[in-house]
């Protein structure tokens, strides 16, 4: 957003303010000032009038100018084209230095004296308004011969380019900012006085317009005649500064510079592209096949706040509209519908200013001046919008700021800042909000508001006291949890994997894994190979073995803790693991030729990053990955909390893989306990096998069960080490127990070692009804 010091002079009275308080200011108020540029014309850069123009003897392109400077008549050769007798005109006098080592001297072009230069705008520091000499009008101030244009404050000038975010929308005007500064400065904005020249002719005689009821646009429209329209010098430099000037197209320019005025949004439509019906020009709004309000005339015109067609210099009567779209809603129309916008949507996106009247008025009372005539009357269509209305407790505003602010200072602030505070009870303020405010929602908004206008320097600072609540829930156990595991794994060579909570439906249900129902899967797929939800992380992990074997690696190992969906959409979490090939790398140990991972080296693993757990054969196998003869459930405290298997042949295959193992385990059945820690026995450990006649139906956790359940305390571990099978046993097979037996007081005897053999073969005969082989 770019302002200039005079132009802001015209809305509020910065007059005994310098600019870099105001810079200041703005910075302190959120508006942040990105550039400062000061224009000053040189020294020895005077005012002269071309009383005389010749065509230079032996240049075609050269004109030879007299030029009165008030006190000297001087001849001046001049290349422009646009200069002519008659024109008051900038000009270098001998002696004047333009900056850049370009000084002016007594010349001779083709023959011919030259003293001095008529100049263009860019040769004096000002913007560029054509490819000729600059012409000078009186909106700069009486133009008097001689005179140096550093005097005429009006086109020395300070411009002040300010940073806005998205929200400040308000504040893409010289109104807008005028009204910030007036609300610091506690500094009356200046009144706008209407004052239009009407023609005889009433708008109803020449204009119709048709609006549909369906329309979300506030618009107003003005018939103009712009036959005796000129636009003012200093209007032109100043479109010109904001970038947006037109060479030879007043109309346009005058559009630009009063919308950057006031920040309504004005676009304007020659009468004769007007529709026609009974010799009235007829324009039709209405919304077209994407919902977006259009103007149509004997053609599409325009879209209203979003695409706006150039205005052609050659017509001279136009129909002026003044507009306002709700920014939320426009903008998640266009994210929607994904079209092209003009220029324009920049402001209208943000919020321009909803009072199209006051746009208007301001718009036909300039150019009414400027020599334009309006028609009398307006088409006028523009519903009331109801101004929200907040209750805002003054306590809770001076407890988020942090320090006590007076009522009547909140109240100052918020009136001054277009806001309608009324007094009410218990400190309770209600303020209605601006509808050109349209990013205020809450008590925080407001409070934003008065901190931004007394200033976040002037916000004493004090100590932060905190409460500390207790802050240990479901999620942050999980959170630790989880990153004990992940430390784990990664201690136990797996990588961890982030992989999308999308899978192929197809290769679910080829690998016989349950699918979320099709009435609750994905509406929209982000592609077709990630079409619904996963309901097992394994395949997302065999997929991505699969790509790293393809691009040169033997060996991986991966693990990934995420969500996984049921048929009807449930989630859970869960952590998976996959090794495939080596199981180390290669090494002088190994001879260069490391063997593969096997179950038990991947069991082990799988142990020391999620803790003790047991495995049972799987007596059902639920999808394809799965093994027939290398599987095994994962119990926890005696229930089923996941599986482990080697993947099965066939879908290695397909994927190119090696030995791999894989592994699935419900998160929320690992336990997340401190582990305590007890004092060991200084005394040394014995070792006795046992070996046991047992059914071959019966399962070792049963055995495991009985032995636990007698709390020998002499015995600190046991271990399956051995099956024997052969004719003799028949339907039974002989199994062999080691035991580690160890006192925490004293070094067992053989009677201590035997009392505790005798009660573990006691419990399995009483229990089991096995006994030793």
């Amino acid at each position: 957003m770019i302002i200039t010091r005079n132009w802001l002079q015209e809305f509020i009275d910065i007059s005994k303010i310098s600019t870099d308080d105001i810079c200041k200011t703005l910075n302190s108020i959120g508006l942040e000032v990105d550039s400062v540029e000061k224009v000053l014309i040189a020294p020895k850069v005077v005012v002269g009038k071309v009383t005389q123009k010749e065509k230079h003897p032996d240049a075609d392109k050269l004109n030879i100018c007299q030029v009165d400077l008030g006190n000297e008549q001087v001849q001046i050769v001049c290349g422009a084209k646009n200069v002519d007798a008659g024109q008051y005109v900038p000009v270098a006098t001998v002696g004047c230095n333009l900056g850049g080592g370009f000084k002016i001297k007594k010349a001779k072009l083709r023959g011919v004296e030259s003293n001095g230069m008529i100049c263009s705008s860019t040769e004096i520091g000002l913007p560029q308004l054509n490819d000729g000499i600059l012409v000078l009008d009186d909106s700069i101030g009486e133009l008097v011969l001689g005179k140096e244009l550093n005097e005429y404050k009006l086109i020395n000038d300070e411009i002040i380019e300010i940073e806005l975010t998205a929200n400040k929308g308000d504040c893409l005007s010289i109104n807008g900012v005028a009204r910030e500064l007036s609300a610091f400065y506690n500094i009356p904005l200046n009144e706008f006085e209407k004052n239009v020249n009407y023609n005889e002719i009433g708008i109803g005689q020449v204009l119709e317009v048709e609006c549909d009821s369906s329309i979300d646009s506030s618009l107003i429209y003005k018939a103009v005649d712009f036959a005796e329209f000129k636009l003012p010098l200093v209007q032109k430099l100043r479109v010109g500064a904001i970038g947006k000037y037109k060479e030879e197209n007043d109309i346009q320019n005058i559009l630009s510079y009063t919308t950057h005025c006031n920040g309504v949004i004005l676009n304007a439509y020659a009468k004769d592209k007007a529709d026609t019906t009974n010799n009235l020009s007829v324009l039709h709004i209405k919304k077209d096949e994407k919902g977006f309000d259009n103007v149509y005339g004997k053609e599409q015109l325009s879209k209203i706040a979003i695409n706006h067609e150039d205005i052609d210099p050659n017509e001279l009567n136009f129909i002026v509209e003044a507009s306002y779209v709700n920014p939320e809603l426009l903008a998640k129309q266009v994210f929607e519908t994904k079209i092209k916008t003009g220029d324009i949507y920049y402001r209208s996106s943000r919020g321009s200013e909803p009072d199209v009247q006051y746009g208007i008025d301001y718009f036909t009372t300039l150019v009414s001046k400027l020599g334009a005539l309006i028609y009398k009357g307006a088409e006028t269509f523009i519903e009331d919008k109801e101004k929200i209305t907040l209750d805002v407790d003054v306590n809770k505003v001076n407890a988020i700021i942090g320090q006590e602010v007076p009522k009547l200072d909140i109240e100052r602030i918020l009136n001054s800042l277009g806001f309608e505070v009324k007094d009410g009870a218990n400190g309770i303020l209600s303020v209605k909000i601006p509808l050109f405010r349209h990013d205020i929602k809450n008590i925080a908004d407001i409070t934003e508001e008065i901190v931004r206008i007394i200033g976040i320097d002037n916000i004493k600072s004090k100590p932060l006291a905190i409460d500390e609540v207790n802050r240990v829930n479901k999620t942050s156990n999980d959170l630790i949890k989880k990153n004990k595991l992940r430390f784990k794994a990664i201690e136990n060579g797996f990588f961890e994997t982030l992989t999308y909570v999308f899978s192929s439906r197809e290769n679910l249900e080829k690998y016989n894994f349950p699918v979320v129902d099709e009435k609750l899967d994905i509406l929209n797929p982000i592609a077709k190979e990630l079409n619904t939800f996963r309901s097992t992380i394994l395949l997302n992990l065999v997929e991505a073995c699969s790509n790293n074997f393809k691009t040169g690696a033997k060996s991986t190992a991966f693990f990934e803790i995420g969500t996984v969906f049921d048929e009807q959409r449930n989630e859970t979490k869960k952590i998976s693991f996959i090794q495939t090939g080596a199981k180390e790398l290669e090494d002088i140990s190994n001879s260069g030729k490391p063997s593969n991972i096997d179950f038990f080296s991947f069991a082990k693993k799988i142990l020391n990053t999620i803790g003790k757990f047991d495995l049972e054969e799987m007596t059902e196998i639920s999808n394809s990955f799965i093994h027939p003869y290398q599987n095994a459930n994962i119990i926890i405290d005696g229930k089923i909390v996941g599986y482990i298997s080697k993947l099965h042949p066939s879908v290695a295959e397909g994927y190119d893989l090696n030995d791999t193992f894989i592994a699935e385990i419900n998160f929320d059945e690992i336990a997340n306990e401190l582990i305590k820690v007890d004092t060991y026995s200084k005394f040394q450990t014995s070792k006795k096998d046992l070996s046991i006649i047992a059914p071959k139906s019966l399962k070792y956790r049963e055995i495991k069960d009985v032995i636990n359940s007698i709390n020998d305390k002499n015995i600190k571990q046991f271990n399956l080490i051995d099956i024997y099978n052969d004719e003799k046993l028949g339907e039974n097979e002989s199994l062999t127990i080691r035991f580690v037996l160890q006192n925490d007081e004293k070094t067992l005897e053989e009677e201590d070692i035997t009392k505790s053999m005798d009660s573990v073969l006691k419990a399995l005969e009483e229990k089991l009804s096995i006994t030793i082989r």
